[in-house]
C-alpha cells in the first residue's frame, strides 16, 4: 500500500466557514476513494487566514517567514492538492490568489488538484471554470475534471448536505484519487542545511 500525501488549502475567513466545511467534505471523500484504490493517505491542512499578514510581508519583501514557508512546503510537496476558496466579487478571494502568487511558478507542475468554491448564491457557480481553472492551468497543475461549487442552499439537505452536492463531492474525489493513484509519489526535497551544526556547537569544539 502506497501512502499518498494530500494538501488542503482553505481560504475561508471565518471560523467555522462553509469553505472549510467543503474542504473537509472533499478531503474525507478523497481519502476514502484512495483507500478503495489500495492507497493510504495523510492529510495536511493549510488555513490561509492564519497566514494573511505573512503573505502580505512576502509580497513586499520577497521572503516567506518560517510559518509561511512550512505552509508552502506542505503544498508543493504533496501528491495531490485540494484548493477551496470563497467567492469575492465574482472570483476567487484575494487571500487565495495571493498564496498562489507567492509560489514558484513551476512548483505545482503536474500536481493533481481538486478545485472547490463556496458562495451565498448559485449565481457564482461558474467561478471554478472562468477563474480557478485558468489559474491552475497557468501553474501547469492538473485539475480534476469535476470542480465542486457549493452555495448556501446546498447545505440544506438531510445531514446538512444536499444530495446533489454529495454526489458531486464523491465524483470529484474519485477523479482526484485516480489522478493521485496513477502518479509516482513525490520525492521530498532534502534540505542540505538540515544537519548543519550551530555556531555555538562549532565553538564548543575549540
Amino acid at each position: 500500500m502506497t501512502t499518498r500525501t494530500l494538501a488542503v488549502v482553505s481560504a475561508g475567513l471565518s471560523t467555522p466557514s462553509s469553505t472549510r466545511l467543503l474542504a473537509d467534505r472533499l478531503t474525507a471523500a478523497t481519502v476514502a476513494a484512495l483507500r478503495e484504490r489500495g492507497d493510504d493517505a495523510t492529510v495536511e491542512v493549510v488555513e490561509l487566514r492564519a497566514h494573511a499578514r505573512d503573505l502580505a510581508d512576502d509580497l513586499v519583501t520577497g521572503f516567506a517567514n518560517e510559518s509561511l514557508r512550512a505552509a508552502i512546503d506542505t503544498v508543493v510537496g504533496a501528491d495531490g492538492l485540494i484548493a477551496v476558496t470563497p467567492v469575492f466579487s465574482a472570483s476567487y478571494s484575494g487571500l487565495f490568489k495571493t498564496f498562489f502568487d507567492v509560489l514558484d511558478k513551476d512548483s505545482l507542475t503536474g500536481t493533481p488538484v481538486l478545485l472547490g468554491a463556496t458562495a451565498g448564491t448559485a449565481r457564482h457557480s461558474l467561478v471554478i471554470e472562468h477563474a480557478m481553472r485558468p489559474l491552475f492551468a497557468y501553474l501547469r497543475a492538473i485539475p480534476a475534471p469535476t470542480g465542486v461549487f457549493a452555495a448556501s442552499e446546498d447545505w440544506a439537505g438531510a445531514g446538512g448536505v444536499d444530495g446533489e452536492l454529495a454526489r458531486r463531492v464523491d465524483r470529484a474525489a474519485g477523479e482526484l484519487a485516480d489522478l493521485v493513484a496513477g502518479r509516482p509519489s513525490v520525492e521530498r526535497p532534502v534540505d542540505p542545511f538540515a544537519d548543519v551544526p550551530s555556531f555555538e556547537e562549532l565553538l564548543r569544539g575549540h
